[in-house]
């Protein structure tokens, strides 16, 4: 075996197109490439994405910038105001909402909101709540229970635990000017007595220096 003995296994190698080899060929002359422009140029080849200079789609699209809370909660608000002439003792739930036409659907937890006059002597269930609506149903007389999403099962309300009181930070003296201090009121508390003291000594010595029997002596 010599190297013009050597070849690929037929099938594993496809010969590639000879172009521009005349017109018996079949792909003479332009070589399939059609007759002048920018592609029938050498290198003039384009990406998939250009759009003949018009602004490209992805350049034109919309973005969705900012932040969007993946989290979030889409509630269906209702405000107090639209059930405020309901009779008292009547219980109110989504379902009773959805039925009377205040809700689209059952499909979204219902809030209720504090914007108008309070339904008195009620019970609402509904999944969330607001400080204004909770105030304006405890003074209405009603209660409220709230639900968890999506079972609609009651959950207990729980007072939140009170915050601790801050401690009032108080500005320490420093060792020497507090030591400096007390010895100060010591030295000013002790010094009436010292001189009391002083005093008492000096009437006794005066009275040790006084002749006994008071009489002057004989010349």
């Amino acid at each position: 075996m010599k190297l013009h003995d050597l070849h690929p296994t037929p099938g594993s190698h496809r010969p590639s197109r000879r172009l521009g080899r005349g017109h018996g060929s079949g792909r003479g002359k332009t070589a399939g490439r059609g007759t002048k422009g920018q592609k029938s140029r050498a290198g003039g080849n384009l990406p998939a994405w250009f759009e003949g200079g018009q602004t490209p789609l992805h350049v034109r699209t919309p973005k969705l910038h900012g932040f969007r809370n993946r989290g979030r909660v889409e509630y269906a608000p209702l405000n107090l105001g639209r059930f405020s002439e309901t009779a008292k003792g009547t219980l109110v739930t989504p379902d009773v909402l959805a039925h009377d036409g205040l809700i689209s659907d059952t499909k979204l937890p219902v809030k209720i909101l504090g914007v108008g006059d309070a339904p008195k002597g009620v019970t609402i269930h509904a999944h969330a709540f607001s400080k204004s609506a909770l105030a304006k149903l405890e003074a209405a007389g009603s209660s409220v229970q709230r639900l968890s999403w999506p079972d609609n099962a009651p959950i207990d309300l729980v007072d939140p635990p009170a915050e601790p009181k801050k401690k009032k930070k108080s500005r320490k003296a420093k060792p020497q000017a507090a030591a400096a201090a007390a010895d100060e009121a010591d030295d000013d508390a002790t010094a009436p007595a010292d001189a009391d003291a002083a005093e008492e000594l000096a009437a006794e010595a005066a009275d040790d220096a006084e002749p006994e029997g008071g009489s002057e002596p004989d010349a």
